[in-house]
């Protein structure tokens, strides 16, 4: 490797995972069902994707120096897939192949799949064979679309014509001329989850998201790796100690930088036999008997029917030594169950987004009341609602924007006015702006307040649904909420709960609305209660807001 004392390193994801494999080669890195994969086992098997990827003349058009911030010079391939190694491998062998992956939802109707693919120019496309008749119903509106890989599954559905299967590329040969050498400056491409608007492609270098999210500073320290010598050395020392309940979906970035995270500590991932749906009592006994360590969820709708689960099962889970929540707030009432079942793990909730990576992160104690507080790091802000300046702990202006700068990314792909308003520049230093709303306390720590896009004007009043959330989900009537705004005559726009309750329990409207009102101030308490036999989530379990404003609305 051609690290030294004065070149600063520029990390890849395709040569950080090709160092870990050759570094603990014969360490189990994957376990589903009944396949279990070492490192070089799964090496081998991104080796043959890569090589068929690179003999379809997919690759990098352009470098990075020659573009700006919302350009690509690169073929992207999309992952249309369930979790499974196949997910993995099709990522890891875009990235040897210096060809973009990006993730594509599997809950896409035909015509957000057709925005997708055609927004991302897609080159390719790895899909599970469940999907491949949507594929097919759009695959003639997609002139860009060259190459179709399928994923044999349960479906039984046929190999669509023109695609290859899955298996029969894994172990291609290498072409005849050389393969492409990834760089640093490689894309990372992810796109957002699309709740309250069309999904937009994050454009990331590989060296800044794996430094900011993906395992490139280890967790606890405040210093990247210096060095793939240095990331072979902790790989070589923490090998087989680590392991990982993939529990969210891949598709979800979240779960992309929590496989990253656990390789770079020469860990593994196991992953739930059945991908369509969370059967918390097969989970649970999968973390007894592969002796799981860390558990990441999303939200109240991974962590509560585990805990419904833990509290009625006879359980071992001796083992597990933490569960970490991010992506959708965690109600204090399940974080408080979960400590109670586990009095022995570390609860954790960390923030990140698409475009900001990892950002904050906190212990999750006794006090309710805190359970949107974090301590940020040192690249971590809030910059004032005009933009105009950095805010510091004490100023008399103490909400505004959460803000990073140094490793963000370069823009979303193919939208120049969106990534100039996202990531601007203040006092000559560039930043990230997802659009959440923030407030410094005091000590330094920051509250976040919530996304800006979903926040409800109501009477001239700003209101956060996600705060709204916490205080209706402190009901032990509620098993699931989402806070949206409708119209209103009086008010502009109302704030309405849809709210599904808990099996066999009741709540009047005003029951509801009492313990709102010891949570937040009265103005932001729900005007309404909407029951629904199921809220809706995405399978990361991210709130569905245009689903509820839909059902808000129907009850009107």
């Amino acid at each position: 490797m051609a690290d030294t004392a004065t070149d600063p390193v520029n990390f890849d994801l395709a040569t950080v995972f090709r160092t870990i494999a050759a570094t603990i080669p014969d360490h189990e890195v994957l376990v589903w069902r009944d396949k279990r994969f070492t490192y070089a086992q799964l090496a081998a098997r991104v080796d043959g994707v890569t090589n068929f990827l690179v003999s379809q003349g997919l690759g990098a058009r352009a470098e990075r120096a020659d573009l700006a911030g919302h350009e690509s010079g690169q073929d992207h391939i999309g992952l249309y897939l369930r979790n499974g190694n196949e997910y993995l491998e099709s990522m890891i062998a875009g990235y040897q192949a210096r060809v973009a992956p990006f993730n594509v939802s599997y809950r896409y109707v035909e015509e957000e799949l057709l925005y997708l693919l055609r927004d991302s120019h897609a080159a390719a496309l790895v899909y599970n064979a469940e999907f491949a008749p949507r594929v097919a119903h759009i695959r003639d509106q997609l002139p860009d679309l060259k190459v179709l890989i399928q994923v044999a599954d349960e479906s039984g559905n046929d190999l669509l014509p023109g695609a290859v299967d899955y298996e029969s590329i894994v172990d291609a040969p290498a072409p005849a001329d050389a393969l492409p050498a990834p760089t640093g400056d490689d894309l990372y491409i992810l796109y957002t989850g699309g709740t309250t608007g069309m999904p937009k492609g994050v454009l990331w270098r590989h060296h800044d998201i794996f430094v900011s999210a993906m395992g490139g500073r280890p967790f606890g320290s405040p210093d990247a790796l210096g060095s793939y010598d240095e990331l072979s050395d902790r790989v070589r020392v923490a090998a087989g100690h680590m392991s990982l309940l993939m529990l969210p979906p891949l598709m979800h970035g979240a779960a992309q930088w929590a496989a990253y995270n656990i390789m770079t500590m020469g860990g593994r991932m196991v992953i739930p036999d059945d991908v369509e749906r969370m059967r918390a009592d097969e989970v649970l006994r999968l973390i007894e008997r592969e002796k799981v360590v860390s558990i990441p969820v999303v939200g109240d709708a991974m962590a509560r029917p585990l805990a419904d689960e833990i509290e009625k099962g006879d359980y071992d889970l001796s083992c597990l030594v933490s569960i970490t929540n991010g992506g959708a707030p965690l109600s204090p009432a399940i974080r408080d169950r979960l400590r109670a079942a586990l009095p022995h793990i570390l609860l954790m909730d960390a923030v990140g987004s698409s475009e900001g990576g990892q950002q904050m992160s906190t212990v999750l104690g006794d006090d309710s009341t805190h359970s949107a507080v974090f301590t940020p790091q040192a690249d971590t802000t809030i910059v004032t609602s005009d933009f105009s300046r950095i805010l510091q702990p004490g100023d008399d202006e103490d909400t505004g924007w959460l803000a990073r700068r140094d490793l963000i990314p370069l823009g979303y792909l193919g939208d120049a006015d969106k990534t100039a308003r996202t990531f601007p520049t203040i006092d000559g230093v560039r930043w990230s702006v997802p659009g959440d709303k923030a407030r410094y306390l005091p000590d330094g720590r920051i509250e976040l307040l919530g996304r800006d896009s979903v926040t409800i004007n109501s009477g001239g009043e700003k209101i956060f649904a996600e705060e709204v959330e916490r205080a209706v989900a402190s009901h032990p009537a509620i098993y699931d909420v989402v806070v949206v705004g409708r119209p209103s005559e009086r008010w502009g726009s109302e704030v309405v709960a849809v709210v599904q309750l808990a099996e066999g329990a009741e709540a009047t409207d005003d029951e509801l609305a009492e313990v709102c009102g010891t949570h937040i101030a009265r103005y932001k308490v729900p005007k309404a209660f909407v029951r629904t036999e199921k809220v809706m989530r995405s399978p990361a379990g991210k709130a569905d807001y245009r689903w509820a404003k839909e059902v808000a609305a129907a009850a009107d």
